[in-house]
């Protein structure tokens, strides 16, 4: 039994191997990939890349192979672009062939094709295209997300008094300040700080991220093939999503009582108003389920990033007083001490933009930025990458070129200014993505 038992392991392997083989051959045959380290069957490249520091190590690998590269997560090829003449070449030049997104196992399993974020396909044209064009409608007749911005500092600013000066961490609070900013949008509301409701929805967004970024959440990127059919620890990050989205379910269900189609007061009301537009068209992408999980993304994409930016803002600006000294007297003479900044302050105060562009230049928050996938057999420079093969634009390695930012890991505002102190705009500048 025993030698029956380890020659159906050998077998399985054996099938493994010839499986992965077939799968690479499959793509050789169609035009020559970008060189990069040779992988090991079904496992990849798994010995010489990191999932936890995935962008240290691509960048190790580009200076062996170059700006253009291929790397295999667990048996899945990935084009990797290290730089911006290749980035800028790939996804603003090539636009087109470029820019179908990539795949993201947890993405896809949660919202299984639809939504804003974790899609590819002709629905996510649509919903996407909607979803800007509703969020930049909102300053027209409506109040506006900058009125929302506004009468969400008040709050946040009253929980910072309640510390009274003592050390705090404000990690919390900038979370619910955020996350109250996108409820308003989407929601048409703001909630307190402790509501329970509220706080249960802050929690699952905070587990969602940190089982992503588990050694199980990587390990699911790179085998979700075999572990979808496994037990684990990583099927319960699906649980947080679940709860997230019923959230949404309720919000939206009373939203249906309420809507009047010709006053919609949130992304939600604007959304089911399109649902009735098109209630006849059978194939429209307008219904519930990309309600749910475009809202859901909304959350997701706004929420941890613009947070985790404030955060590193406020940690850079007590490291570097001098830096902070000059941002408060351009605030004091711009804006005083009687108003709320807004946004047309923003020409006025060329040193506190540059500083906010520095601060996401520098924190490079998603060194890769979501991944794209080509959308046909791509001729590009002399490879030719094959339909559907996943493309890792590494951000990171844009927005610390030396070149475009001397001494690029130093935080130093006047990478965005001119000698005569005017803001200066940089085409390096992708702090999420570029293109489409």
């Amino acid at each position: 039994m025993e030698l029956l038992g380890a020659a159906t392991v050998v077998f399985l392997v054996c099938i493994a191997c010839l499986l992965s083989f077939a799968a690479w051959r499959g793509r050789s045959v169609k035009g020559k990939m970008p060189p990069g380290p040779a992988p090991l069957p079904i496992l990849g490249n798994v010995l010489q890349v990191k999932p936890k520091n995935l962008a240290q190590t691509l960048q190790k690998l580009s200076e062996e192979y170059g700006p253009l590269f291929t790397v295999h997560l667990g048996s899945d090829p990935v084009v990797v672009l290290h730089g911006y003449d290749v980035v800028k070449e790939a996804l603003i030049d090539h636009a087109d062939e470029f820019s179908a997104r990539g795949h993201m196992p947890i993405g896809d399993r949660a919202n299984n094709g639809s939504g804003i974020v974790f899609s590819n396909n002709e629905e996510w044209v649509q919903i996407r295209r909607f979803a800007l064009s509703t969020l930049r409608n909102f300053g027209m007749g409506k109040r506006s997300i900058e009125e929302r911005i506004q009468e969400e500092t008040d709050y946040l600013l009253e929980e910072i008094n309640k510390t009274e000066g003592t050390p705090f961490d404000p990690t919390f609070m900038l979370s619910c300040a955020v996350s109250n900013v996108i409820c308003s949008i989407v929601f048409g509301k703001r909630c307190d700080y402790k509501d329970k409701k509220f706080l249960a929805l802050i929690s699952n967004m905070n587990n969602i991220f940190e089982m992503m970024n588990s050694h199980w959440g990587q390990l699911y990127q790179m085998f979700s093939k075999i572990l979808d059919y496994l037990p684990g620890p990583h099927n319960k990050i699906f649980t947080e999503f679940d709860a997230l989205k019923a959230f949404v379910l309720e919000e939206v269900k009373m939203h249906q009582d309420s809507l009047d189609p010709s006053s919609p007061q949130d992304f939600i009301d604007c959304f089911l108003s399109k649902m009735q537009e098109e209630k006849e068209h059978h194939n429209s992408s307008f219904h519930m389920k990309n309600l749910i999980n475009s809202a859901f993304d909304l959350f997701i994409a706004g929420t941890e990033t613009t947070s985790t930016t404030i955060r590193y803002g406020l940690l850079l600006l007590l490291k570097y007083p001098k830096i902070q000294e000059k941002v408060q007297e351009e605030i004091d003479r711009v804006v005083g001490q009687s108003r709320k900044p807004c946004v047309a302050d923003r020409t006025q105060m060329p040193y506190t933009d540059a500083v906010i562009h520095e601060i996401q230049r520098f924190i490079s928050l998603l060194p890769l930025s979501l991944p794209h996938t080509v959308t046909r057999d791509t001729c590009f420079r002399e490879y030719v990458i094959p339909k559907g093969t996943t493309v890792f634009p590494s951000l990171s390695s844009v927005l610390h070129d030396g070149k475009e930012f001397p001494n690029p890991n130093e935080f130093n505002p006047g990478h965005f200014l001119n000698e005569n102190g005017t803001f200066r705009k940089s085409e390096f500048f992708m702090p999420f993505s570029a293109g489409k």
